[in-house]
């Protein structure tokens, strides 16, 4: 069997977002012929079984030097040094733009550099005693890259980069324009030397493109792990149920078109509200609960804290519509939220709403699994069609096209195997 290398600083037992792409890679390599070995760094906990990892240090160049002028390492610089950080915070100031500069110097490229030097010793003694095929670096952070390259240089090792976020080119990018300048720079030279770049969606491709004229640059989505989705038996609710799991952001991610639409539609007489249930889990703030009572939603939309993450799943499974909310700014018109994925697992029927929907809008078409609304009176219909279609058969059908199949983990990696199966056939 093949082994490829996996350079991934974000890994289980660590549960954020960026850790699952490479876990369930690794999870299913072995059906299609490769073996993975995971780069990463020892966290507390218990790691995946079954996955060989190599497990190193790390050094917080932050933490370093708080220490080093004595200051407080669990604080963060700016309230140190007299500095008001709200929500809104923008560094106008001179004082908090020298402290941005300052910290976008000692974190350069990213926050994870620290963790540079550590993860090559511990991969250059794993690979003067076993060899591997190929090497898969994911970012961010784009330290991973920097390990990535290094080893390519010094093992002759074929490297693909794989980019779950962009690099300079995101659109969350903020910093310096100077700092940018010199990243670009590093960007440009670093992934130069990979062979293939993999990122997750067809913009994504076009933009890297503009930046990486010559390179090969292929999309694989993110995609759901079925064996998260076992469980047969969950029924659907009795209710027309709208549900969403997840982080709201007021402003920019948040309910108010659908409050807005609801309340207008049992005005009318045309929702029965004894019908329906409006469900939010993993997140409880007063902005939510001032917004139900403004458009008097109270009895029929609820509001939970966190949950366990296999109560999610059956939450979402047994729900007639599952509900998908985008940023109204657009910025995230060229990036599908992790959340879609999971939802494709629950195999329920999704609406779509904030800004233009963007690639949203085509992944939802694409597969007949939902409907998307940019504006009050599209939601209002596609809720109107829904829920006749749950008065006259007691439920809202799940009619996908099939292609929900491509977006399975088993699917996804057994695209990544082709990529290596190609590098190493070179």
């Amino acid at each position: 069997m093949k082994k490829v290398l996996i350079v991934a600083y974000f890994f289980p037992p660590e549960t954020v977002v960026g850790s699952q792409r490479p876990y369930r890679l690794a999870k299913y390599f072995t059906r299609f012929g490769w073996e993975p070995i995971v780069l990463t760094i020892k966290r507390p906990g218990k790691p995946p079984v079954g996955i060989r990892m190599i497990e190193t240090g790390f050094k917080d160049f932050g933490v370093t030097i708080k220490s080093m002028i004595g200051f407080d390492t669990e604080k963060g610089f700016y309230p140190q040094l007299g500095v008001s950080v709200s929500k809104d915070f923008d560094h106008k100031s001179l004082k908090s733009k020298i402290i941005k500069l300052f910290k976008e110097v000692i974190n350069f490229p990213d926050s994870k550099r620290g963790w540079y030097k550590f993860a090559l010793e511990s991969a250059s003694e794993f690979l003067s005693k076993e060899s591997v095929d190929a090497i898969i670096s994911t970012s961010g952070p784009v330290t991973s890259h920097l390990i990535a390259r290094k080893l390519k240089h010094k093992y002759g090792i074929p490297w693909v980069a794989d980019l779950r976020d962009l690099w300079t080119n995101n659109h969350f990018y903020n910093k310096y324009k100077l700092t940018k300048y010199f990243e670009k720079r590093l960007e440009l030279k670093t992934l130069s030397d990979a062979d293939v770049l993999v990122t997750v969606t067809h913009r994504f491709v076009d933009e890297l493109k503009t930046l990486h004229k010559d390179k090969n640059i292929i999309s694989i989505t993110n995609g759901y792990d079925t064996d998260d989705f076992s469980d047969t038996q969950i029924k659907l609710t009795n209710e027309f149920t709208i549900t969403h799991t997840g982080k709201l952001y007021n402003g920019k991610r948040d309910p108010l078109l659908l409050f807005e639409v609801v309340a207008n539609l049992i005005n009318e007489k045309k929702l029965d509200k004894k019908l329906i249930k409006i469900r939010f889990y993993g997140f409880k703030k007063d902005w939510l609960i001032q917004d139900i009572k403004k458009y008097n939603l109270e009895g029929f939309v609820d509001v939970y804290d966190f949950i366990p993450r296999k109560e999610v799943l059956k939450k979402q499974k047994e729900s007639q519509l599952l509900l998908l909310l985008i940023d109204k700014n657009n910025k995230e018109e060229s990036v599908y939220p992790a959340k879609i994925f999971e939802y494709f697992g629950a195999r329920r029927p999704i609406i779509g709403v904030g800004g233009n929907g963007g690639i949203v809008k085509e992944i939802l078409k694409e597969i007949n699994i939902g409907m998307f609304a940019s504006n009050a009176n599209l939601l209002r219909d596609i809720i109107l069609k829904y829920y006749n279609e749950f008065l006259e058969y007691g439920e809202v059908k799940f009619c996908d096209n099939n292609t929900i199949e491509n977006y399975t983990y088993d699917s996804i990696t057994r695209k990544y195997s082709e990529v290596l199966n190609g590098l190493v056939l070179k």
